[in-house]
C-alpha cells in the first residue's frame, strides 16, 4: 500500500499537505471510503478511510495508530559539505535516510564548491526516501551552516569524529566508535578540509577518521559513515 506522510492531526482525524493530496487524488485516483496509509514523521504509522476527497481538502478519520515505531536509539548528524553536483549530494540524502540517519547538516567550509541549496528540493526527496523505506521517522536537515559554527556548538556528550585525507594518524571509524552514544561526523568538499578547519575541529575534541583505503567521494564518504555507525549500533 502507498504510504503518505502528514503531521496535521487533530484526535482522530488527519490532514494531508496539498502535495500529498494531488498525489493521493491526481495521481492514484483514491476516493472518499478508501483506506489509506499514513506517518507522522515522529514514529507514528496509522491506518485510516478518506473521508473527503477534494481539490481543498483531502482529510483522513484515522482508524488504528498500528505502531509507534521505536525512536532511534543514537542521533546519527552527518554534517556534509554539498557536493558542486547537486545530484550527488542529493542521491546522498536519499540512501542516508533509507539506511537510517537522524539529522544532516549542509557544511559550509572555505573550499565547499557550493554555497546555495533549494531546501524545499532537499526536505522532499528526504520525505520520499523515508516512505519509500517504510519509515516513520523523518530526518532532519537543517540550514547551510558555516563549520566554525557545527564544531563551537557541538555537544561534549556526542561523540565528534571527523573524516579527511591528509597524511595524518587515523584510526578507522569502525574502530573508534562507540555503541549507544550519539554521533557527530564531519564530511569535507571535495577539495578537503583545510589545515585550519582541521586544527579547529581537533581543538575542539573532534577525532580524526579514516573510512576505508580508499579516497572517497564527498557523498560516497557521508554514505559509508552513515552505514557504519548503522551497523556498530
Amino acid at each position: 500500500m502507498q504510504l503518505f506522510f502528514t503531521n496535521q492531526i487533530d484526535d482522530n482525524i488527519a490532514i494531508l499537505p496539498p502535495e500529498e493530496a494531488r498525489h493521493c487524488l491526481a495521481s492514484l485516483r483514491k476516493k472518499a471510503g478508501d483506506d489509506i496509509q499514513f506517518v507522522d514523521g515522529k514514529g507514528g504509522m496509522y491506518t485510516g478511510a478518506l473521508l473527503e476527497a477534494s481539490k481543498k481538502r483531502c482529510s483522513i478519520r484515522i482508524i488504528e495508530k498500528e505502531q509507534t515505531t521505536p525512536i532511534p536509539t543514537i542521533n546519527l548528524h552527518i554534517a556534509i559539505a554539498p557536493t558542486k553536483n547537486i545530484a550527488r549530494f542529493e542521491w546522498f540524502l536519499e540512501k542516508a535516510t533509507e539506511i537510517g540517519i537522524t539529522e544532516i547538516t549542509p557544511l559550509l567550509c572555505q573550499r565547499s564548491e557550493r554555497r546555495k541549496l533549494r531546501f524545499d528540493r532537499l526536505e522532499r526527496i528526504i520525505l520520499s526516501a523515508m516512505k519509500q523505506s517504510g519509515k516513520a521517522w523523518l530526518p532532519k536537515i537543517n540550514p547551510l551552516t558555516p563549520i566554525k559554527e557545527v564544531v563551537q556548538q557541538s555537544e561534549d556528550s556526542t561523540q565528534k569524529f571527523i573524516a579527511h585525507c591528509h597524511n595524518s594518524e587515523k584510526n578507522a571509524l569502525k574502530d573508534s566508535c562507540s555503541v549507544g552514544s550519539d554521533v557527530l561526523i564531519l564530511i569535507g568538499p571535495e577539495g578537503d578540509f583545510s589545515e585550519e578547519e582541521l586544527g579547529m575541529a581537533f581543538d575542539n575534541s573532534f577525532i580524526p577518521v579514516s573510512l576505508g583505503a580508499s579516497r572517497l567521494r564527498t557523498e560516497t564518504a557521508g554514505l559509508a559513515a552513515c552505514h557504519t555507525v548503522n551497523l556498530i549500533n
